[in-house]
């Protein structure tokens, strides 16, 4: 298994990649296969290999809206870090996708063990939450504020 040291394998030492990569195992989904829905039980994670997911939120009386969509290097799920363990948005596979899945409850065992792999993780999930909340905000700004609302600082 060769690994990318981009997204959170760059962001982790090479012994907390190891360490991380043991738990791995790589599924892949097809194209429109749903692969996990807003509010759902966060019990997993993945970092993408290749292909792209659409991350999308539900917005009452409308179709999802896509907010953002990821690709190789990124980590797909951030809920699983974070009680009470609940998908906050939805993903779709918007191409072939081939993934490494990480069962939740193991790697938090592992974070539990070892505090500076969890420090590592931590700081790395905080940015990804940060750029998905921005992300998500641009983007149903760019939907539903009126025109000439202005630009996201």
């Amino acid at each position: 298994m060769v690994v990318a040291r981009t997204g959170v394998f760059g962001a982790l030492t090479k012994e907390y990649r190891e360490q991380l990569m043991s738990l791995a195992r790589e599924v892949s989904f097809e194209i429109d296969e749903r692969i996990f829905s807003e509010g759902g039980k966060a019990d997993r994670f993945w970092i993408i290999h290749t292909g792209t997911v659409a991350l999308d939120l539900h917005v009452p009386g409308r179709r999802a809206v896509v907010v953002e969509t990821l690709g190789a290097g990124e980590l797909l799920g951030w809920s699983w870090f974070v009680p009470p363990h609940r998908w906050h948005l939805g993903a779709q596979a918007s191409s072939p996708v081939r993934a490494y899945e990480f069962d939740a409850a193991a790697v938090r065992e592992l974070c539990g063990t070892n505090p500076e792999l969890k420090d590592e993780l931590c700081t790395y999930v905080s940015g990804v939450i940060a750029g998905r909340l921005r992300s998500a905000r641009v983007r149903l700004l760019d939907l539903y504020a009126p025109y000439g609302a202005g630009d996201v600082p």
